[in-house]
């Protein structure tokens, strides 16, 4: 649906400033500018419903959104998944998130995947001063991703990911200027460790996982000005338990760093801009998550972010149901803030284990 451009406009730097670690985020009371911003969405539910916490979980069909290392230990030959996530509801109602992710194990100790990540602006209405329609557009961003995961022992997987970025916030329109889409390569490296333990002959794991991610070239959407994607150090730990035969419990810890250069704050009498302390620098997920029957599940989490680089504090919760070929989850953001533009924010995801079509079974 077409909007004016006050609205619209408002809603995107929203979209950017607030909720994907921020165009205007605080690094040592500085401004760090990044391009391509909605690489920081959550675009997955399992992770979506325990704070955005991953890096360190089981692996799963969409383990490429957070450590693709996590595939080199998963379950099945061949999986896909399909997610859909609806973007500032609360505001506007056309913004959205969509991604797929897939993988195929090539031996026992290798696995390759990819996924697309499309993130659909809506539809903008260009208007004048005097509210006369000069275009209308319909910005999108989207990136592509290849991942080669090996696991280096019984107890450690390492993973490489290239990336293709292209941001057209504009989409072809310029008033008086030479505003262009921009384009990007990057890189990730990733790695994730497990090791089982047992508590009173009930069956446990600890895991834990470090995902540096967004390593690449600037991005310029008008072929002078360069800004740098928004490069993260992520790291977690994680803990599963089998409780008895029919119940299962895992908990995970996320802290993740903006790694992006800031831009030099002086003082106006020359001196250097206050700095924050590193801790608040690192926003915080944990997780939670509950399986009957390894058919059933609930999960819970919450997100924690410096008042600093944007204030997002919020609850989530989550479920998902899995049946023999697929799995359907779902998750739910709870704001802890007032007129928090994430209130309300739904994510949907549905996976396919496609191993029996390739003629594999799954591992145990």
């Amino acid at each position: 649906m077409k909007k004016s451009i006050g609205l619209k406009v408002g809603a995107l730097l929203l979209s950017l400033f607030l909720s994907q670690l921020s165009l205007l985020a605080q690094d040592d009371g500085q401004v760090v500018n990044t391009a391509a911003p909605f690489l920081n969405i959550m675009p997955e539910s399992r992770a979506g419903g325990m704070g955005d916490a991953g890096v360190a979980t089981s692996p799963d069909m969409n383990s490429q959104a957070l450590n693709p290392a996590k595939y080199a230990f998963i379950d099945s030959d061949m999986g896909v998944s399909l997610s859909f996530t609806p973007w500032l509801r609360k505001l506007v109602n056309d913004i959205n998130m969509y991604y797929t992710s897939f993988y195929y194990r090539i031996d026992k100790m290798s696995t390759v995947s990819a996924s697309l990540r499309y993130f659909s602006m809506g539809s903008i209405t260009f208007n004048d001063e005097q509210g006369n329609t000069l275009a209308t557009g319909n910005p999108n961003e989207f990136a592509l991703d290849a991942a080669y995961s090996r696991a280096l022992s019984k107890k450690l997987s390492g993973a490489v990911a290239f990336r293709y970025i292209r941001s057209d916030i504009s989409n072809g329109y310029s008033d008086g200027g030479n505003i262009q889409a921009g384009d990007a390569f990057a890189a990730d490296v990733a790695f994730y460790f497990k090791t089982p333990v047992k508590i009173d002959r009930n069956d446990a794991e600890f895991s834990a996982g470090i995902n540096l991610s967004n390593l690449g070239s600037k991005m310029s959407y008008d072929g002078v000005n360069k800004m740098s994607l928004p490069t993260n150090l992520k790291l977690g730990v994680g803990w599963f338990m089998e409780l008895d035969k029919y119940n299962s419990v895992s908990f995970a810890l996320d802290g993740n760093r903006l790694l992006t250069p800031a831009i030099e704050n002086i003082n106006e009498d020359g001196t250097e801009g206050e700095k924050a302390s590193e801790l608040n620098k690192i926003t915080f997920s944990l997780g939670a998550e509950y399986w009957y029957d390894k058919q059933f599940a609930i999960r819970a989490g919450y997100f924690h972010e410096d008042e600093s680089l944007g204030n997002r504090k919020f609850a989530s919760a989550g479920a998902g149901l899995k049946f023999n070929m697929f799995q359907l989850d779902a998750s739910y953001i709870i704001p802890l803030v007032q007129n928090n533009p994430l209130a309300n924010t739904m994510r949907f995801t549905l996976s396919f284990d496609l191993s029996e079509m390739s003629g594999g079974r799954k591992r145990r």
